[in-house]
């Protein structure tokens, strides 16, 4: 994959990460707000700890993904591939897309489906484009575990010198 197309793929995901998480604050929010106008119990709940756990849960998940985000964005800036820890959090979203489409396919409709699956395709192009021991290859300057620049590669041998 070019670098051109590679950190466009990881640029859109970071802008629809971005805006799903703003997204799923904001229907919280209207959640929340709704649930406790409405002054109702659902089997003797409080209707403003169900308000305030919509909020706080919302929050959250809004932090995370806006967390992805985050981690797709420096990856496009820096034309690099993430981290362990980026490319775990970026493993566990695309997991969680997964199964948001599971239930977005049975409960929503197959717009929505479609949507998540976008995002999902977006988030495996990042995680697929960027090699990360090309990365590490890169960062060495070519040599691997201490073997200087006339050395064979790890686990070939060294032709024996002449006489």
């Amino acid at each position: 994959m070019t670098t051109r197309l590679r950190r466009s793929v990881a640029g859109l995901a970071a802008l629809a990460l971005a805006a799903e998480g703003l997204g799923i604050a904001l229907i919280n929010w209207i959640l929340g707000v709704v649930v406790r106008r409405q002054r109702m119990s659902l089997a003797g709940s409080d209707p403003e700890l169900m308000s305030l756990a919509a909020w706080i849960a919302g929050g959250l998940f809004a932090l995370y993904l806006l967390g992805c985000a985050f981690v797709a964005l420096r990856a496009a800036l820096r034309d690099r591939p993430p981290r362990t820890a980026a490319r775990i959090l970026l493993v566990t979203c695309g997991v969680v897309h997964g199964l948001l489409g599971a239930f977005c396919v049975a409960l929503v409709g197959w717009g929505a489906f479609a949507a998540v699956m976008a995002v999902l395709a977006l988030l495996v192009c990042t995680l697929l484009a960027y090699d990360p021991a090309e990365a590490d290859r890169a960062r060495d300057g070519g040599r691997r575990r201490g073997r200087g620049p006339g050395q064979p590669p790890e686990g070939v041998e060294a032709a024996p010198a002449p006489r």
